[in-house]
């Protein structure tokens, strides 16, 4: 398993292009090259993960739905997939092309940030970034509810 961390900034171009930050792209093996890029369903960011990190999580997720009956799970999984796609860094720079409709989506038009999160990469329009985060005070408060679980 890949772990990604750090912050990161980045800037796309005229053609939705953005280069993967160093840090990022040096800490993926030479054979994991493709990513896998969602909306997150539960903040405003971007979702990048290693192909095989997606499958984890894809497989964990199908293995409950019952997508041969079941109407309610099939539309799930349909929403689930929804504005996912798959990129290949080119080899040149390591540059990705994101769609116009997804970047829009998380709020994305030129200057964003790449958060490694350890299993993932999360990709945030910059000005929407700090949202996303908790203040030192709510972070705190959140670490003693965490320690306190048993």
């Amino acid at each position: 398993m890949t772990g990604f961390f750090g912050t990161h900034n980045a800037k796309f171009d005229d053609k939705g292009r953005v280069v993967i930050p160093s840090a990022i792209k040096s800490a993926v093996p030479a054979d994991q090259t493709r990513f896998v890029i969602r909306k997150d369903r539960n903040s405003g960011c971007l979702e990048m993960f290693t192909w095989q990190e997606w499958e984890i999580m894809s497989q964990a997720v199908r293995a409950k739905l019952d997508l041969a009956f079941n109407a309610q799970d099939i539309r799930y999984w349909r929403t689930f997939m929804s504005n996912t796609i798959t990129v290949v860094p080119d080899a040149k720079l390591g540059r990705i092309t994101i769609p116009e409709e997804i970047r829009k989506a998380a709020g994305i038009t030129k200057d964003v940030v790449f958060l490694g999160v350890d299993y993932k990469v999360e990709i945030w329009a910059k000005e929407l970034f700090e949202d996303g985060c908790f203040s030192d005070e709510e972070f705190d408060r959140m670490s003693r509810q965490i320690a306190s679980r048993a």
